[in-house]
């Protein structure tokens, strides 16, 4: 039996993966008042080295299967996905680990609109309403922080770098399907783990600390998380088609809204209640088209 006819491993791979990636979020969230951005940054990439190279390793990857003949495209989309984890990180720890990932749902429906103006992919229905319906539940969790008296800034900025970071995300997105048809995965997601951790040690200059005990544990857990939820993903693709996994993609907010609850001890805002179901329709609106058959002729 071929892997991809094994699609009870891939949906639990794919839940494994959104429970280890909320994992990596609460260990950013836990330390983010008391370690600089760069340095949470530096930790994760870090020890997201260890399990991915051992995956690479597994797979007879390492290191012959990182040799590219598309360096240029390797450092473009290391760079927009560097940016879009420091913007992340830095949203979570103005926000709730729910609402900053909520918000980053809107990745997927910003990479099927950016699709038409880069790759000159078909405008369509799908794509117009999936934005429309992601951008209304941001706009629906966001109204009341607008309106009200004395909003925090703090709040307000959170949820302007979550959307930087989607917007970042996307662009990283469509350059991983540009790298695809020539690249392995293995060497995409090291070189953007590379570049990460580049990037963070050029915030050294600006203070680091010295970091010990349970704080230490929480960076070094951001990283095992981090890489081993990308293997769990990666591997849920090799059992299951895309179009089965798709409804457990928002099974992954249920642990930080939980997280949120039970740990942090963050109430989830009326407005945060009302945007779930918008943004999560236009994220469903957007990976359903992918897998509508193109019409006759279609290029």
């Amino acid at each position: 039996m071929t892997a991809p006819d094994r699609p009870r491993i891939g949906i639990g791979l794919r839940l494994l993966s959104g429970l280890l990636m909320a994992g990596m979020f609460v260990c950013v969230k836990a330390v983010s008042d008391d370690v600089p951005l760069g340095e949470i940054v530096f930790f994760r990439s870090a020890f997201a080295l260890i399990p991915l190279i051992v995956f690479l390793w597994w797979r007879r990857e390492f290191p012959h299967g990182l040799a590219t003949r598309r360096p240029l495209a390797h450092l473009l989309r290391a760079g927009f996905g560097a940016l879009a984890l420091f913007a992340s990180f830095a949203a979570i720890a103005r926000l709730n680990v729910a609402e900053a990932i909520l918000i980053a749902q809107l990745s997927p429906i910003l990479m099927a609109v950016a699709a038409v103006v880069l790759l000159r992919e078909r405008l369509t229905v799908w794509r117009v309403a999936g934005l429309v319906l992601g951008f209304g539940g941001v706009i629906v969790m966001v109204w009341p922080e607008l309106g009200a008296q004395g909003a925090g800034d703090a709040r307000l900025a959170g949820i302007a770098l979550a959307l930087l970071s989607a917007v970042l995300s996307a662009l990283a997105l469509i350059m991983v399907r540009s790298l695809n048809r020539t690249e392995s995965p293995g060497a995409i997601a090291l070189y953007f783990v590379l570049a990460s951790m580049l990037g963070a040690l050029a915030t050294l200059p600006l203070g680091w600390v010295m970091p010990g005990g349970w704080t230490l544990a929480l960076l070094i857990g951001a990283g095992l998380f981090g890489g081993f939820a990308h293997i769990a993903m990666t591997m849920a693709f090799r059992y299951a088609e895309a179009t089965r996994l798709a409804p457990f993609e928002y099974v992954a907010l249920l642990w930080p809204i939980l997280a949120d609850l039970a740990i942090f001890r963050l109430p989830l805002a009326t407005s945060f209640v009302f945007a779930v179901p918008l943004v999560m329709l236009g994220a469903a609106i957007a990976a359903a088209e992918k897998s509508r058959p193109e019409p006759p002729g279609a290029s």
